[in-house]
């Protein structure tokens, strides 16, 4: 049968996004990546996709300040659909804004720039956190030994800037899983897939970090070229995470998706 040239890009995607994840399970070393032959078409697909595809249209809004500033959220969400298989919806962030650093647990998932420019800085968990009976690195400020339990070692795996052009940012269960993003010079939007959806009763709940700065024995005055040699170190050698509740300064609002429905 010819095929139908008339079906909406964003229906396209919905319709490969369930056959590229549908069965597809959390894998320890890595072999489910999104980068898979079995994911290049819908790859191919979400990179093509634009603004216009979905009926929104760029903001020329400025970062809020006042009352009003205070009461319009930092993020909107549009939900364009779910099933068991994956969810898919668009952000849209205000000048200024920020989603938190944050994991998606057992999750794969594509963030693709609609319009404006965002910076993604993408951390990878490292297997093991505190050793059992050694004692907790030094930081700074401190943390108590009731927040012990809630350190996280990582690595900063990139710090990458993606604008509508730019193919899409992906992640898998075990590589850039956690990622802050944040709007650069201006209103932006990003179509996310992620696969399966969030699901607490399945253990995939969204939790939030901050990263910590630790205080080494003979640390350099932060000068100079010891500070670009500590810049470099920072970015090659791993970090500490600290799991914490959501940020006050940060939630997300909703608005009705305008683009064309999404069925199956």
């Amino acid at each position: 049968m010819p095929r139908d040239n008339k079906t909406p890009l964003i229906q396209k995607i919905a319709k490969e996004a369930y056959i590229s994840l549908k069965g597809v399970t959390p894998s320890v070393n890595g072999e489910n990546d999104p980068v898979a032959a079995s994911q290049s078409e819908l790859i191919s697909l979400v990179t093509a996709v634009r603004a216009a595809d979905l009926k929104i249209a760029p903001r020329k809004t400025k970062a809020g300040s006042g009352a009003a500033g205070l009461q319009s959220p930092p993020v909107t969400y549009m939900h364009i659909c779910e099933t068991d298989v994956f969810s898919m919806g668009v952000f849209l962030l205000r000048t200024g804004a920020s989603i938190p650093l944050h994991d998606h647990p057992g999750m794969n998932g594509m963030l693709k720039v609609l319009y404006g420019k965002v910076s993604v800085r993408c951390f990878d968990k490292l297997e093991n956190d505190l050793t059992v009976g050694a004692p907790p690195p030094r930081f700074d400020p401190p943390v108590s030994s009731c927040q012990t339990s809630s350190l996280r070692r990582s690595v900063l795996r990139s710090v990458v800037e993606y604008s509508e052009t730019s193919g899409p940012c992906l992640l898998t269960p075990v590589r850039d899983n956690l990622h802050q993003i944040d709007a650069v010079e201006g209103p932006a939007a990003f179509l996310d897939i992620l696969g399966p959806p969030y699901n607490p009763d399945d253990g995939r709940d969204c939790h939030y970090y901050r990263v910590l700065q630790t205080v080494d024995e003979g640390e350099t005055d932060g000068k100079g070229d010891d500070q670009e040699k500590q810049e470099e170190k920072n970015e090659q050698e791993e970090m500490w995470l600290l799991e914490v509740p959501q940020p006050e300064d940060f939630w997300c609002g909703g608005e009705p998706y305008p683009g064309p429905v999404v069925s199956f």
